[in-house]
């Protein structure tokens, strides 16, 4: 079992070191004027890529004005182009042409109706613009944002496998992982609506530090320390911390005006559904162990352990230095 564990971590270690890096291609379409919006795009990379970069499809009433200005980087492509669009874009495609996996975020800021957000897949390319986003729309968006964040997002998502294998029990476990939701939920309410902000580099040393400290916990095995006593406390605490992680993925993502409340909530209960399946995953495979092999459950459980924390290890110096 220990060997199967380590040739997974061997396969899957490597991508969440640059998992941090490597978040969703967003796109904005600002109105301007009156036929006058201005287009602006982020591609993430995982390093220099040749040929030319991908450029948003435009509504087949609009054209860019002239080149975009484009900004390319190791880790990512930025562009921004003037665009003149005949009449109004209610009821056109907009979209991202696919190359390669992934996802994106097109916010559309019309000057006389509320931002609407869509999130764009290979399997959905394309969102038609709406005169007004539907309610419906927001709360599906943002829920499936949310899931998303969790299990792609693995600083968080390594964090909350390193609480369960410190309590390792199903009821104890529950209790900690809802104090670590309405911890989150607290300080991303607070964020988005504007009563606490902190930077965000400090924040992102902070969450990695959180994720050494629950490994370094879960490799002392047994020992009755605070966090073994009371993980509730411990997971409210760090809670509190993640959750100003939470509010800087929104904030890039953006918010639709007049639906602020569906949003923000829709996205948390998307967070807590993602991390309810991770939580029920990891005790299933634990549940596996402890049936097939009992003594090999706390070795198997150290060499996790070992694992979150030189992944957090590593995130922890390259965003104190990086």
């Amino acid at each position: 079992m220990i060997r199967w564990l380590l040739a997974l971590l061997v396969v899957f270690l490597p991508q969440p070191v640059l998992a941090d890096e490597l978040r969703p291609v967003s796109i904005t379409f600002e109105q301007v004027d009156e036929g006058e919006w201005s287009l602006g795009w982020r591609q993430p990379m995982a390093g220099r890529q040749s040929g030319e970069p991908a450029q948003p499809v435009l509504p087949a009433n609009c054209r860019m004005d002239g080149n975009p200005r484009l900004d390319v980087a190791v880790l990512a492509v930025s562009g921004r182009v003037r665009v003149l669009c005949d009449g109004s874009v209610s009821g056109q495609v907009m979209g991202w042409p696919f190359l390669t996996p992934g996802e994106a975020i097109l916010r559309i800021a019309p000057q006389d109706r509320p931002l609407q957000v869509h999130r764009l897949t290979p399997e959905g390319p394309n969102a038609t613009i709406m005169a007004k986003p539907s309610s419906a729309q927001v709360w599906r968006s943002y829920f499936v944002i949310g899931v998303e964040h969790i299990l792609m997002g693995w600083d968080h998502l390594l964090f909350v496998i390193a609480l369960v294998l410190l309590v390792r029990r199903t009821w104890p476990v529950v209790k900690a992982a809802t104090a670590f939701t309405v911890a989150h939920s607290l300080t991303l309410a607070a964020v988005t609506l504007g009563f606490a902000g902190l930077p965000q580099r400090p924040v992102e040393v902070m969450i990695a530090l959180s994720i050494v400290f629950l490994a370094v916990e879960v490799a002392r095995g047994d020992r009755q320390t605070l966090t073994r006593r009371l993980p509730w406390l411990v997971a409210f605490a760090f809670g509190l911390l993640h959750g100003f992680g939470f509010a800087g993925a929104l904030r890039e993502i953006g918010l639709p005006e007049g639906e602020v409340p569906a949003a923000l909530v829709s996205f948390n209960l998307g967070v807590e559904a993602g991390q309810l399946l991770v939580i029920a995953i990891v005790l299933a495979l634990l549940a596996v162990v402890r049936k097939a092999r009992p003594a090999a459950e706390t070795g198997a459980v150290k060499f996790a352990s070992y694992a979150i924390g030189i992944a957090g290890a590593y995130w922890l110096v390259d965003r104190v230095i990086g």
